[in-house]
């Protein structure tokens, strides 16, 4: 019914930048919280950061001042703005948002996930 596609992951030097998308598309009402989270081997699947339909922010401590999260809603589209990247935030990033989707069910969905490696 929904489908959420991910692109921009990769590999970048430390302090360098990379600009994640996720799209969704399918049979949308409303998408309400957006998001990104990410998971690294070992690690349990962590917040980055939230963004509301109203464009209410959210961020994990650890991106703080790095990383922006934006939307066009328009296009059904969150972004995550990564600049500064460091070593430790190599893992697999994927969005999440929770979508009314037509004719009416309020669902979560998560995206396929994409890699992003930060290594010299």
């Amino acid at each position: 019914q929904v489908q959420f596609v991910e692109s921009g992951g990769g590999l970048v030097q430390p302090g360098g930048s990379l600009r994640l998308s996720c799209a969704a598309s399918g049979s949308i009402g409303s998408i309400y919280t957006m998001g990104w989270y990410r998971q690294a081997p070992g690690n349990k699947r962590e917040l980055v950061a939230t963004i509301t339909s109203g464009g209410s922010t959210n961020y994990a401590d650890s991106v703080k001042g790095r990383f922006t999260i934006s939307r066009d809603n328009a296009k059904n589209t969150v972004y995550l703005q990564m600049n500064s990247l460091k070593p430790e935030d190599t893992a697999v990033y994927y969005c999440n948002a929770d979508v009314r989707v037509i004719p009416g069910t309020l669902k979560n969905y998560w995206g396929q996930g994409t890699q992003v490696t930060v290594s010299s």
